[in-house]
């Protein structure tokens, strides 16, 4: 794995402050590649040979402090890491740009597999997709019932109005990307402000949380959440909401957007709320308002990826296919509304 230098992370200047902030822990030479890369947050594999690490720091050029905040991220998992809740063990976070360009965090590297794809679960089978698929729902149970305040994030967002907040939130994300007539796409934003459900207490939300931002272990259970940088405190159901719609099929051929709710074994999305439900003790009734909030959420951020890709600012295979998926969104986001 010779990728001495992969763009955005000088090793000897990592190692240099790795070996003053946790002596002893780097035992050999540095080697590096990037996994992710892309507008999100870059995320390299380091191994010294023995043991392996991942760095997390915002992409190259980055603007928009906020979205990519490193110190975000590593507070939750280091909060998160003594608790019942899978995250990979926190290793330090440096704000010190002088060392790599950038904020960076590290982490131990975890073992698993990020399932994509209905291909990639189908060899599982059924039962064991199904086990899987489940072990999501219990997994989100078991992050919800943290005390925020016991595990030191107690002032890790501002739950009041947090709803009301998202909801203008996506809306001017919607405004910002917005160069084509989008049936409907109004209709839905103002429909899920007139019936915005009182949220219940508090909780640190995932923001993210669905199949392919966890890691699975030989054993179908998970073995580390990722991806917090949409972590907050604020309304548990949101999180139910989005892994509902992702397990919601799509119904559209060859779509560019992963979805694995098709694969042999998979519950049912009523299946997976009555989980919630049962293992957290919450009100679920208005799950409904939170599934479509869902899908308009992502028809916002696919409508986004559609846009830049209409100016040219997107490159790569399925872009092209992006735009024809927003109104299924759209639609789907009514109809779960409706039906609610």
């Amino acid at each position: 794995m010779s990728h001495d230098h992969p763009p955005g992370l000088d090793l000897e200047r990592l190692r240099a402050h790795l070996d003053r902030e946790r002596p002893g822990l780097v035992h050999g030479p540095l080697d590096a590649e990037l996994i992710e890369g892309g507008r999100s947050n870059l995320t390299y594999r380091v191994t010294d040979g023995t043991s392996r690490w991942v760095v997390r720091r915002p992409p190259l050029g980055h603007v928009l402090a906020t979205a990519h905040d490193m110190n975000r991220e590593h507070r939750v998992i280091k909060a998160l890491h003594p608790t019942a809740v899978p995250v990979p063990a926190p290793v330090l976070h440096c704000e010190d740009e002088s060392v790599i360009g950038s904020p960076f965090y590290v982490m131990e590297f975890v073992e698993g597999t990020p399932y994509r794809s209905e291909a990639q679960l189908a060899p599982l089978g059924p039962e064991r997709t199904r086990d899987v698929i489940l072990g999501l729902v219990d997994t989100l149970v078991e992050l919800h019932s943290v005390d925020p305040a016991a595990a030191g994030l107690g002032d890790f967002g501002r739950p009041e109005g947090f709803l009301e907040r998202q909801l203008r939130r996506w809306g001017k994300q919607l405004d910002a990307s917005r160069n084509r007539d989008l049936a409907g796409i109004d209709e839905l934003h103002a429909g899920l402000g007139k019936a915005l459900p009182k949220s219940p207490a508090a909780t640190v939300v995932h923001g993210d949380y669905r199949l392919d931002n966890v890691l699975i272990g030989t054993d179908d259970r998970i073995k580390a959440i990722l991806d917090w940088e949409m972590s907050t405190l604020g309304d548990p159901l949101t999180d139910l909401g989005l892994l509902t719609m992702y397990s919601e099929p799509l119904h559209v051929a060859d779509s560019p957007v992963s979805t694995t709710a098709g694969a042999p074994g998979h519950p049912k999305p009523a299946e997976l709320i009555e989980r919630y439900a049962a293992g957290s003790g919450r009100d679920v009734s208005a799950v409904s308002w939170y599934t479509a909030f869902a899908w308009f959420k992502l028809a916002v951020i696919l409508e986004g990826i559609h846009y830049r890709y209409t100016l040219g600012q997107t490159v790569g295979a399925g872009f092209d296919r992006i735009g024809g998926l927003v109104p299924v969104f759209i639609e789907n986001g009514l109809t779960t509304l409706q039906e609610g």
